[in-house]
């Protein structure tokens, strides 16, 4: 990248924190153009290389077509649902946001609408600035004891979670699909969203604008609300139908709502911002200058680790990449990456490097160590080290089987059965395997009794989601190991307490490869067993150089290189072909 050691040329099109354009002035020749309009961005997009937005600015398909030198687009905040990242991804151009940098103030903003719908702050402010004073008319609602449902539950939710605890409130959650997170929460309860709708007295929104978001909040799921119960959206604009809410409010269906976006911005519908039972607030949720100055600050360092010129070209396939760089291709176990972090916290060195495959937009997916990975995110690393594959060179790859255990049998296929997302039919165990590759299983279970049930999709639900939901509801309510063998009666006779095995099907490198970038979903944890080629093994790097913020990515992978060197020069690095048995602590 940048071979002829030109500065790159960036565009930055929407105001942002002067920390971050000052770190990027350092490193690339920045142009500030705010305010565009689509023509003058199409003229001038084709000289730039990268290219930063906030929320203004429409990075469309067409834009992305003009911008012949792009190669990365930045968007200094969280959500990307004004860049066309398709057109970008077919493009080969990266595409990077900060979506860490505003959690902590749009969390704060929806409790602060929260406590001025409870308490009716703006009537009570109008009121005494006309002269007023209705003191017996402005009769709140205190929270404690009350219910807040949380549609969405990623990093704003959580956050919002924990702060509607400090108040005394009960907190139920809608999540799509539920995480581990969800699974740990103490004081969380998951339900559907009909039944968060029914019994929430407050229902804050905290989920991105994509397809099947769009107007997720409607006529019908008004209809379900309490008519003392408020909304509360800070997400984005097009999730909630506002001609709805307009008419949940006259019609008394809803007491009130307090609103941060909208479905068209800055050109808002007045009939919403004007009506006396709307709390309105021009898109705010993120404009604190902490929030303005991490997303910019973010972004640019992104943007610098990303046409810094890694020449580190050493005896093994090592590399410093930039965390925000990496992502999984399965789901993690939280518990485990609370563990992980919390040793590698303590003993400040990194033992085997991720795995990882570079997928072709300057991205890098972990095909082994995920949790490692989610570990050091945890603990906030700008960099990690990863050993990058090659997708064509030797790996291969094995599909584990689930070993249950510890639950009853009739237990664990009653709450199976229960499942939305998913259906089981019971079959001959001599048809599953066949069954599951004719009609496309999902999986099939065999059990201690010998029974065996196919899992299929229900109608209409993805096939990764309906999958992510079987697992982590037996690994939530049993004991589960992973296993290559699907042999009922070795299974039977060499584990104590076996209930069954879930048989999956055999999956390949590019099918999991392709359906990860493709669906933009993960596949269940425990599931997918690399092969690796020249795996390497007891790296131990001292994670204090990761770590640090001072040393640019450059410098990290030259000391890296060092770091070989001197191992190789010592006979450290030895290379064995034969297949290895790892003990797992």
């Amino acid at each position: 990248m940048n071979s002829d050691k030109r500065r790159p040329h960036i565009l930055i099109c929407d105001q942002i924190h002067e920390a971050g354009i000052h770190r990027l002035q350092a490193h690339a020749d920045v142009d500030i153009k705010t305010g565009l309009s689509p023509a003058d961005l199409l003229a001038v997009v084709p000289t730039y290389d990268g290219l930063i937005a906030r929320s203004a600015t429409q990075v469309t398909a067409e834009v992305i077509k003009h911008g012949l030198n792009l190669k990365i687009i930045g968007r200094a905040g969280s959500g990307l649902d004004n860049i066309d990242v398709e057109a970008a991804r077919a493009a080969r151009i990266t595409v990077v946001n900060s979506p860490n940098a505003n959690t902590l103030a749009v969390a704060e903003h929806t409790l602060a609408l929260l406590l001025a719908l409870a308490r009716q702050v703006p009537r009570a402010v109008a009121s005494m600035k006309a002269g007023k004073w209705e003191k017996r008319q402005l009769t709140g609602v205190g929270l404690a004891g009350k219910t807040l449902g949380i549609i969405g539950f990623g990093r704003i939710g959580r956050q919002v979670a924990l702060r509607a605890q400090a108040f005394g409130m009960k907190i139920l959650v809608n999540q799509h699909a539920v995480t581990p997170e969800l699974q740990m929460e103490a004081g969380v309860t998951a339900v559907d969203l009909h039944d968060l709708l029914r019994q929430a007295d407050f229902v804050t929104i905290h989920v991105p604008l994509k397809p099947e978001t769009h107007n997720m909040i409607g006529t019908a799921q008004l209809a379900l609300m309490k008519p003392t119960a408020y909304l509360i959206n800070t997400a984005r604009g097009g999730v909630v139908d506002e001609a709805a809410v307009i008419a949940a409010l006259d019609d008394g269906h809803i007491a009130g709502a307090a609103l941060d976006v909208f479905t068209k911005e800055p050109a808002i519908n007045q009939a919403v911002v004007q009506h006396d039972k709307v709390i309105a607030t021009p898109h705010i949720g993120a404009s604190t200058d902490a929030a303005q100055e991490a997303a910019s600050v973010t972004i640019a360092e992104l943007f610098i680790d990303f046409f810094q010129e890694v020449d580190v070209e050493t005896v093994l396939p090592l590399r410093v990449v930039s965390m925000a760089r990496v992502f999984p291709h399965e789901n993690v176990d939280a518990k485990r990456v609370n563990r992980l972090a919390k040793r590698l916290d303590e003993e400040g060195q990194l033992g085997n490097p991720p795995i990882v495959t570079e997928v072709g937009d300057g991205r890098y997916m972990v095909l082994d160590g995920a949790t490692r990975s989610a570990a050091m995110q945890q603990l906030g690393f700008p960099h990690a080290i990863v050993q990058v594959i090659n997708s064509e060179d030797g790996l291969g790859l094995k599909t584990w089987y689930h070993v249950i255990q510890e639950i009853r049998e009739g237990e664990l296929i009653e709450l199976l059965n229960g499942l939305p997302d998913v259906r089981l039919t019971a079959i001959a165990p001599t048809e599953a395997a066949k069954a599951m590759f004719e009609y496309g299983g999902l999986c099939y279970i065999h059990t201690v009794s010998n029974r065996a049930y196919l899992v299929q999709p229900a109608s209409g639900v993805n096939r990764l989601d309906a999958l992510n939901q079987l697992t982590e509801t037996y690994i939530e309510a049993a004991h589960v190991d992973r296993t290559l063998n699907n042999n009922i009666i070795s299974l039977k006779n060499e584990l104590e307490g076996f209930t069954a095995v879930v048989v999956f099907p055999e999956y390949t490198v590019p099918q999991v490869i392709q359906t990860t970038l493709e669906s933009e979903r993960l596949f269940p944890a425990g599931i997918t067993r690399f092969i690796i080629p020249g795996r390497v093994l007891r790296l131990n790097a001292d994670l204090s150089v990761l770590r640090s913020q001072e040393m640019s990515l450059r410098e990290k992978n030259r000391w890296l290189h060092q770091e070989l060197l001197k191992r190789q020069a010592t006979g450290g690095i030895r290379r064995y072909d034969e297949p290895v048995y790892l003990l797992d602590e």
